[in-house]
């Protein structure tokens, strides 16, 4: 008997692969703004005298427990987290702060001529809910003062760092929300007075059926000045009715926080008081602040002194300040508002080739114009000289340079003007210098 033969299977379609939940690829349409950010940050930390560093993605996740604070959400709810083959248990980094202190402490950093100035600017990875302007994989840029002494001129400069770079990126008119939330010594009072206002609210609430949300009531007992950092509606109106800080400082923080806006009067920065601004951070204290701008709600950036945080992490005590900007909130707005940083050179040059033996010419063309700086276009994967047209009148370049077999024979190029459709020989020998030319007079 014959065994009937056996059917195929139907293939199984298979589902396109896409980005994680809340990240995202980006693209080369936003290269411009991509490329002006980082070049900004880069002017700005070399006019301050700043070097740059850039900490490794991954991190042992203890770091980010003592540095950042087990209260924090950072901690608590968003840390990516992985234990390696070997044991050790990493986190990718939510924030850079800790891991330059980390740096700073690892590599000896404290017998450098101090304070020690850093930039960077990289991605940073928190689970927390995608929305409009935020990212799980997001990327910050910022400047850390790290060392010396605790002077109010170390906080003032990466406030007008930060400001800069605002400025830069055309944000008009940024605004600083400033505020102090002292050290150790007068926080601790202020905490105790918090504390005791809230239960007392709370008391009276429950009894009209009204309580602070559920994160604040845990907040109580871990972190009592997040509770003036909740979003919640009920909670920020409770918040407005809260003691301020400001009423509590001792005089040392009093004078560095005095200091401080006298620095920022003396250039004309403008600022607004915000008692009730403590950022999210465990490590901070002293001067905090964020910046916004007109019409939106959420801060771009901010940062503040941070003097405990090297002792949190297993080091000496060391003054320490800096402020991080959100690069993908900042370039989100720049789109809505239609602001174009355009292509980086508009000064560009198109080889076409007909042939395989100009094609090589080109080719090797091309490297000339690298070396010489000049921004050379081609598609060399495209053998018809229409097709290849119409990629330099699309990418509107001045010049094309046609390289053909007859051109090859005679040493020259085609040298034609865009613009009015002239064309002449030039030797091929002296074609980067007629370019150059070309293009100086344009």
């Amino acid at each position: 008997m014959t065994t009937p033969p056996k059917e195929k299977e139907p293939s199984k379609k298979l589902t396109p692969f896409q980005t994680p939940k809340g990240m995202r690829d980006i693209l080369p349409e936003e290269s411009p703004y991509w490329e002006k950010a980082r070049e900004s940050t880069a002017d700005i930390a070399d006019f301050y005298g700043f070097g740059y560093i850039e900490p490794p993605v991954l991190e042992n996740i203890d770091l980010f427990v003592r540095g950042v604070g087990m209260g924090t959400d950072i901690v608590e709810k968003e840390m990516y987290t992985l234990k390696t083959k070997g044991g050790d248990n990493l986190a990718l980094r939510p924030e850079f702060t800790a891991s330059m202190i980390r740096s700073f402490l690892e590599n000896g950093m404290s017998r450098m001529p101090q304070p020690v100035k850093l930039w960077y600017f990289g991605p940073v990875f928190r689970h927390e809910n995608p929305q409009s302007g935020r990212f799980r994989q997001f990327y910050q840029n910022g400047f850390e003062i790290i060392g010396g002494e605790s002077d109010p001129i170390y906080d003032a400069q990466v406030i007008v760092a930060g400001v800069r770079f605002l400025e830069a990126m055309r944000i008009k008119a940024p605004l600083i929300h400033i505020n102090s939330i002292g050290c150790r010594s007068c926080r601790a009072i202020y905490r105790k007075k918090l504390l005791d206002f809230y239960r007392k609210e709370m008391a009276a609430g429950k009894k009209k059926g009204k309580v602070v949300c559920r994160d604040c009531e845990r907040r109580m007992d871990t972190n009592v000045l997040r509770l003036l950092d909740c979003k919640d509606e009920a909670c920020v109106e409770l918040r407005g009715r809260a003691p301020s800080i400001l009423d509590s400082l001792c005089s040392p923080c009093r004078t560095h926080f005095k200091g401080v806006l006298e620095l920022l009067d003396e250039i004309g920065l403008p600022y607004m008081l915000n008692p009730y601004l403590v950022r999210g951070l465990d490590y901070y204290n002293r001067t905090v602040f964020e910046f916004y701008t007109e019409g939106e709600n959420i801060a771009l950036g901010g940062g503040g002194r941070y003097d405990y945080l090297a002792e949190l992490v297993g080091g000496k005590s060391t003054p320490a300040v800096g402020v991080a900007m959100g690069i993908d909130r900042i370039i989100g707005i720049l789109k809505d508002k239609d602001i174009d940083f355009g292509p980086r050179k508009k000064d560009k040059v198109f080889v076409v080739h007909v042939g395989e033996t100009a094609k090589k010419k080109a080719f090797a063309l091309m490297e000339e114009f690298r070396k010489a700086n000049i921004r050379a276009l081609e598609a060399l994967g495209k053998d018809s000289l229409q097709a290849q047209m119409k990629v330099a009148d699309k990418e509107e370049v001045q010049i094309a340079l046609i390289l053909g077999q007859k051109e090859i024979y005679e040493g020259v190029v085609i040298v034609r003007d865009m613009k009015t459709g002239t064309q002449e020989n030039v030797p091929i020998g002296k074609i980067v210098e007629e370019v150059r030319k070309r293009l100086h007079k344009n």
